[in-house]
Order: structure tokens, then C-alpha cells, then sequence
């Protein structure tokens, strides 16, 4: 049996834009673990009106801490770096990528804003960065379930992470945060706006920016901050929720 991938929808519905996948270039995978997302980028084709398939070539980098990723040695288009990835950095324009993938790993994260800022400058102008990062707040059966797994020291929701992406100079497209699945999913774009001081930062000022979606700025402009159960978010879909619901 296939071991489960909290990623695997998100990619799904990435693939189905054609536009969008042809766009890729260079792509890195932070947290990469056995490499099963970089195979699934690396190997990524298009149909022409003949249906044949063209393969697409990303270029893919995957970063972890493993000695090695012997999935690497299969496919020309993928390089392992044994790095962390708190503390990688460009080493040069030409390097810079458009995609950031981080699935079920920016929760070990010590410094995730740090981390956040290094991550967007390792990006393309409008560059992609996602995101799956687990919840540890969850509802269940009407009870409030606090989860503190190991190396695992930030309580991430849909709202700190909006606050973190918000800080960091992302515009904060799409997130998705279905109820019962404990995943939180974010897909968000590179802009022109510098990282803010997050010391100094009010929320005021993030809702000034056009960074986060329209239902957290009503919330912010109203309350002063931002209040989950306001919060509307599309996903990759299109398809809008409501997290009052939660």
C-alpha cells in the first residue's frame, strides 16, 4: 500500500494548468524527504493535439538532510542537495526558481519567518511558493484537540499562517482548510512588497498592502485583527469557504 501524501490533491490540480506547468522552469522541493513530489515534477508531460505526450524537463532540486536521494540518480533533471533548508540561499540570479514546493515539512521549521524571507528571495519575480503544513488544532467531536508533535514548536492555523505569508511579501492567493482533514494547504505568489518588521507590523498595515485575501482585510478593518470565522478562501478550484464554519 501506497503511503498516504497530504500534497498529492494540490498537485493534482496544478497539473490541470496547462498554462501555468509550461510556465515552470526551475523548481525546488524544500523538505524533500524520498523525493516522491520531485519524481512527480520531473516527470510531468503535456498532449499536443495528436495526443502526444511532450515531456515538460523541470529542472528540479530537492533539499533535505538525508545523506543521500537515490530517486536522483534516475532522472538527469533532479539534483539533491543535503542542505537545511532554514538556512539555504540563492547563490546567484541565474538560479533563482519558480516554484517553491514544501509538502508536510515547513512545520520543522525554528525560524519560519526567517525561513519565509529567505524562501522569496529565492524566487522569481511572481513566483510560486506552496505549501501543506499540518494543523494542530483540531475539533473533534466537539472538543478542542491540541496536537504537539516532536520538532514541531509553532501552532500553525489558516490565520498564522496568513499573518506569516502577509509579513514575508506574499500575496496569499489560495488556502484551503477542509474540515476533519488536519492539513492546511497554501498556494501564494512572490510580489514587488519588501518583507515587513514583523515586530513592528500591525495588522492594520497588512490589510493596506492587498496581501491577504478580501474577507480578512473586512475582518481586520473592522476588529482591529483578524478573526478566523470572517475568513472566505479559494482554492486551487476556485471553489470558495467559509471557516466560520469550523
Amino acid at each position: 500500500m501506497s503511503q498516504f501524501n497530504p500534497g498529492q490533491s494540490t498537485l493534482d490540480l496544478l497539473a490541470s494548468y496547462d498554462t501555468f506547468m509550461e510556465s515552470i522552469n526551475r523548481l525546488i522541493d524544500m523538505g524533500c524527504g524520498t523525493g516522491a513530489d520531485l519524481e512527480w515534477w520531473a516527470t510531468r508531460v503535456l498532449e499536443d493535439d495528436d495526443g502526444n505526450q511532450i515531456p515538460l524537463n523541470i529542472k528540479c532540486t530537492g533539499v533535505d538532510l538525508n545523506k543521500e536521494l537515490p530517486i536522483a540518480q534516475n532522472y538527469k533533471n533532479i539534483v539533491y542537495e543535503r542542505r537545511d533548508f532554514e538556512l539555504i540561499t540563492p547563490d546567484s540570479d541565474k538560479k533563482r526558481y519558480d516554484v517553491i514546493w514544501s509538502n508536510n515539512a515547513f512545520q520543522y521549521a525554528l525560524t519560519p519567518i526567517e525561513t519565509l524571507r529567505k524562501w522569496r528571495n529565492m524566487l522569481t519575480e511572481g513566483g510560486m511558493l506552496a505549501l501543506i503544513v499540518p494543523s494542530t488544532t483540531e475539533i473533534t467531536y466537539n472538543r478542542i484537540d491540541f496536537i504537539q508533535h516532536d520538532y514541531v514548536y509553532y501552532n500553525y492555523t489558516t490565520v498564522s499562517l496568513l499573518h506569516m505569508l502577509a509579513l514575508t511579501g506574499f500575496e496569499c492567493a489560495f488556502m484551503e482548510k477542509l474540515p476533519g482533514d488536519p492539513w492546511i494547504k497554501a498556494v501564494v505568489y512572490k510580489t514587488d512588497i519588501e518583507p515587513f518588521d514583523p515586530r513592528t507590523t500591525q495588522w492594520y498595515q497588512l490589510a493596506e498592502t492587498n496581501l491577504l485575501p478580501e474577507s480578512a482585510i473586512q475582518s481586520i478593518n473592522r476588529f482591529g485583527y483578524l478573526r478566523q470565522q470572517d475568513l472566505v478562501l479559494e482554492w486551487l478550484d476556485h471553489s470558495l469557504r467559509w471557516y466560520g464554519e469550523d
